[in-house]
């Protein structure tokens, strides 16, 4: 197995881990004959670092074998100790790792690890691993979750009809993956805009119709009522209601829910609020082959435009999918 395939499988190993206070973080220590004796990751707050896991297995093989984890080694001393000691006290030779850790207070282990002569290799997979921890990293760097502003719209632009109430747009293929991104993501938001006019239920759902066995907090944000018979108030899922206009509001509410992805599903109001403020970090654009020659638009009018670097196309049986990332340093 290459480098690329030990850490792919550290990174399957990392989410396994639950998303908390601390990151996703997977090892797995490889020997020098490419025979992997120890597998780890990170179960949460309080419990062994990925690394001390993975080297626990490992055991005495540990010694002048490579570890290879999802992120870089952290070097301070919290409610466990610093891994890089474990790892130089375990007499590993190597360390490959795909994210630099972006934290003042634990970064610069891979310094530590050279100067205790480990050869470091650095940026395997990064952009993988960046992704499996964008939540994590949004909030310690900015102190809110990542956002990403997802909509189905037709061809047209419109994400509604003329009456403004549920019109199908797109298919089953792109409505199964919908669900599926649901059962991944801590949080969907919506507007209560969105309530009132499509009493959605927000929740996770199988092929089949039944719940997922892991759903989203459902979070309403604005001023209107919402009648308490909404679909949103049921036990399916946990609902967090914010009433306020302030999107900042929002954040802060999120990250005192221990959100650190959400998904903003609507409506065109509040998302225009929050790709002006700035607090949308990707897109998910699905597009359905139909025109509706009138209804609601995806978006109001912005302050100024808002420039993507696209990552993905690709078909959803008849729709297209559309993901990409908000370029900061090219909106104006």
């Amino acid at each position: 197995m290459t480098w690329v395939e030990h850490m792919q499988l550290a990174l399957d190993l990392a989410a396994q881990g639950p998303r908390s206070f601390n990151p996703q973080v997977g090892c797995v220590i490889v020997d020098a004959s490419g025979a992997i004796v120890g597998r780890g990751f990170h179960r949460g707050a309080g419990t062994a670092h990925a690394e001390v896991v993975a080297l626990s297995e490992a055991g005495p093989r540990a010694r002048g074998a490579t570890a290879v984890v999802t992120l870089e080694p952290c070097r301070h001393t919290g409610r466990t100790g610093p891994c890089t000691s474990a790892l130089v006290d375990a007499g590993i030779a190597r360390v490959v790792y795909a994210q630099s850790d972006p934290t003042k207070q634990a970064s610069g282990g891979a310094a530590v690890l050279r100067d205790a002569g480990i050869n470091v290799v650095t940026g395997v997979l990064a952009d993988e691993a960046q992704r499996l921890t964008r939540g994590w990293t949004s909030v310690q760097l900015r102190g809110r979750p990542h956002i990403t502003l997802k909509c189905a719209m037709s061809m047209d632009g419109r994400v509604s009809g003329p009456s403004g109430g549920p019109t199908p747009i797109t298919g089953e293929e792109a409505r199964r993956w919908a669900h599926a991104e649901r059962a991944r993501t801590d949080a969907i938001i919506v507007g209560t805009g969105t309530v009132l006019a499509d009493n959605p239920s927000l929740t996770a759902r199988l092929a089949d119709g039944s719940l997922a066995s892991r759903q989203p907090l459902r979070l309403v944000f604005g001023t209107r009522p919402v009648p308490q018979t909404s679909n949103i108030f049921d036990d399916a899922a946990p609902t967090l209601v914010v009433r306020s206009r302030d999107p900042h509001e929002l954040m802060r509410a999120l990250v005192e829910a221990g959100v650190q992805e959400a998904v903003l599903e609507g409506g065109p109001t509040l998302a225009g609020a929050l790709v002006s403020e700035d607090l949308v970090d990707s897109v998910v654009w699905l597009i359905g082959p139909v025109l509706l020659g009138a209804g609601l638009a995806t978006l109001p009018s912005l302050p100024a435009p808002r420039r993507l670097s696209v990552r993905s196309v690709v078909m959803l049986g008849a729709d297209v999918k559309i993901e990409g990332v908000v370029d900061v340093h090219g909106n104006s």
